[in-house]
């Protein structure tokens, strides 16, 4: 490959500092493939072309001044369409917000740019962050690069299509019930869902005020996971942010680890060819873990639902004056469902938050009983057809979506850190992805055995490399 479309965020890095490349030429080739693929894959709401150029400028002179450098110094990134940045737009999909213009900066956002990372625009998404299949009715959906006439999954559809697509190396995605999973199993890269309360949401847009988590996509495990520990970390502008230190670093030994694949729920109405993908990932790691055994977790039959009540029963109050006063200008699907949350029992809301942390303590002592982290798929099935999850496409339309969250909304209501990873490829062409859980504050011992397992089973960037899975009877 060219060394103006490196491979990791670490060669970027790495030669921006050596002086092998400039952020600007970086900069400027990272544009050149946003404009070229969009027409394609629609990944961005906008191209912030004079401002990334000119970040990217600074940069080269920051460097030529012989100043440090961060971690990410003139990298060029973009971002879902909900962080604010001051005197820049921030749209979140939608056209009530279309013109937002940002008074102050958010706090990953600062972060990303004392790491000395650019941004080159801002990335398509479900309005509002509401919607697991990533279609926008402001915006038309953002395509999947492997197969465009697949959805990308959402909400962070914009994120898993730019760095499935090889625009960027990594993006910031948000995850409220699989907004950065699904993105990333449907395009086939890495995501990250961290612990409820691990990055601060301080300047990023709300819609489930106990459940959104601020998380990475990235080409590789370490790309997503480097963006992660730099975005982590205390912040007294945001109260339920915790106060830990970013996660440690990818160096833990993964040999004593004993894996559980998760069964009951998480096994149910799945297809052969996902099954078969999982298997595969079990068995490139066996050689490598101290035990790998089915899990037996509490039931969680009726978690997925609860995970939706109280996200609507939030996303409701978010939205309260806009629908009353505004209902017009959000798309049909996305008023339908807002309408629905105000009409949502505060009796059962508030229901909902009480069994949280029973339920989370239920299963943390049986899901992980005899296992250190738990496995299981992303979805029942391979990313859907966008036809087929266009609203009124089908009979079938509802149930498609409801199961797209089935096994995503769980971990989002019990607030547990979640990888995300490609482990296989369909006959079809299309990725096949799994989820790795770990217990609350364990982001580094998943991504240790996220890597172990990329590494196994020699996983590429952008172009699926494992061999497709021959499809059961």
């Amino acid at each position: 490959m060219s060394k103006l479309h490196p491979q990791s965020l670490a060669e970027a890095a790495s030669l921006i500092r050596t002086g092998e490349v400039t952020s600007l030429s970086l900069t400027q080739a990272a544009i050149e493939r946003a404009k070229t693929s969009q027409p394609r894959i629609n990944a961005f709401i906008a191209i912030e072309e004079d401002a990334a150029l000119a970040a990217a400028e600074a940069a080269d002179r920051w460097k030529s001044g012989g100043k440090p450098l961060g971690p990410l110094h003139g990298v060029p990134l973009a971002h879902k369409d909900m962080y604010d940045r001051k005197g820049m737009v921030t749209g979140c999909g939608s056209k009530i917000r279309a013109g937002h213009v940002a008074t102050s900066t958010s706090t990953v956002m600062q972060r990303l740019e004392a790491a000395g990372a650019i941004s080159i625009g801002r990335l398509n998404m479900s309005e509002f962050a509401m919607g697991p299949t990533g279609h926008n009715a402001h915006h038309g959906r953002a395509k999947n690069p492997i197969d465009p006439e697949r959805i990308t999954g959402g909400s962070s559809s914009g994120s898993g299509s730019a760095v499935g697509a090889g625009v960027v190396l990594a993006a910031l995605g948000s995850d409220t019930g699989g907004s950065i999973r699904l993105p990333a199993a449907c395009c086939g890269v890495v995501g990250i869902k961290p612990t409820q309360g691990r990055v601060s949401r301080h300047g990023a847009m709300p819609l489930s005020f106990s459940q959104d988590c601020i998380g990475p996509l990235g080409a590789h495990v370490d790309d997503a996971y480097s963006l992660l520990r730099i975005i982590s970390g205390a912040d007294p502008l945001d109260p339920t942010c915790a106060t830990l230190p970013p996660p440690d670093d990818l160096s833990a030994d993964v040999s004593a680890l004993r894996i559980g694949v998760l069964g009951g729920v998480f096994a149910k109405d799945v297809e052969a060819v996902v099954a078969g993908g999982l298997g595969a990932a079990m068995m490139a790691l066996e050689p490598h873990v101290a035990a790998i055994r089915q899990a037996t977790p509490s039931d969680l039959s009726t978690v997925a639902e609860l995970a939706n009540v109280v996200a609507m029963g939030e996303a409701g109050a978010a939205h309260f004056d806009w629908v009353r006063e505004r209902p017009e200008d959000y798309g049909p699907q996305i008023r339908m469902r807002l309408s629905q949350s105000l009409a949502m029992p505060a009796p059962i809301y508030i229901r909902a938050l009480q069994m949280r942390s029973l339920l989370l303590a239920e299963f943390l002592e049986t899901a992980f009983s005899e296992a250190d982290v738990l496995i299981a798929p992303v979805m029942p099935f391979l990313p859907p057809r966008s036809a087929d999850v266009d609203i009124g496409a089908s009979p079938e339309m509802n149930r498609i979506v409801s199961a797209m969250t089935m096994f995503t909304r769980p971990f989002s209501y019990l607030g547990l850190p979640v990888v995300t990873m490609p482990v296989a490829v369909s006959p079809e062409g299309l990725p096949v992805a799994i989820q790795i859980i770990g217990r609350p504050w364990r982001e580094a011992q998943i991504a240790c055995l996220a890597s172990r397992l990329e590494h196994e089973l020699s996983l590429k960037p952008f172009v699926p490399q494992v061999a497709p899975l021959a499809q059961s009877a």
